[in-house]
């Protein structure tokens, strides 16, 4: 068993140079596993096939990011929104999660970003997109029952869904060093949240 699982970890740790450099598409599994010391047999005997090797390399990292952003969004629901006042700096603990999981293995990141067209997790940026738009339906309707005569600006939500999750994609692209992106996203983040709390809302007429 210690065998086979070192022969695994290898493999991944082959594949993830071979998707870095050439992409989903075009990455040779044969070369993976001659760089590992195996044979292609040991991509369908552990993965099934090139699809779930690409998983192993890039799933547990998207993984972490989902705990992260579920757990920011289950304190949310706890929020009382009658009283809530920004205040710069209230998601910085929040943000530094975030920003730490996404840079704890930046090669995989990348790889989804940029090499996975091809593979089950090419649609992962619109999937995200997604996934804030199912939360931000119910948060947002919370808020505008706050207000008499508002109503949730459905396409403002929409937009400020991509607008958050491009932010973060548009920092893993365009800088590499952790420390320096944090420092980068924090006044992103208090600009996107006040974003958010000024036109979520639209008139209802």
């Amino acid at each position: 068993m210690g065998e086979q699982n070192e022969s695994r970890e290898k493999l991944i740790a082959c594949a993830k140079k071979e998707f870095l450099e050439k992409g989903f598409a075009k990455a040779s599994l044969r070369k993976m596993t001659s760089d590992a010391g195996l044979t292609t047999g040991a991509v369908y005997f552990f993965f099934k096939d090139k699809d779930g090797l690409f998983g192993a390399v890039v799933e547990e990292p998207l993984n972490n990011i989902i705990a992260v952003l579920k757990k920011h969004f289950a304190e949310d629901a706890e929020e009382d929104l009658s009283t809530y006042v920004h205040h710069d700096g209230d998601h910085d603990d929040f943000t530094e999660e975030l920003v730490n999981v996404m840079y704890a293995d930046y090669d995989a990141m990348m790889i989804l970003l940029e090499k996975s067209a091809g593979s089950r997790y090419e649609g992962v940026v619109d999937s995200m997109i997604a996934m804030l738009d199912s939360y931000y339906e119910q948060f947002a309707q919370r808020y505008a029952d706050i207000f008499q005569g508002k109503r949730v600006n459905r396409y403002m939500m929409h937009w400020m869904s991509h607008m958050q999750i491009g932010s973060f994609v548009h920092l893993l692209e365009h800088e590499p060093d952790r420390e320096k992106a944090l420092k980068k996203i924090k006044p992103v983040m208090n600009f996107l949240i006040k974003g958010w709390m000024d036109y979520i809302l639209e008139d209802d007429v």
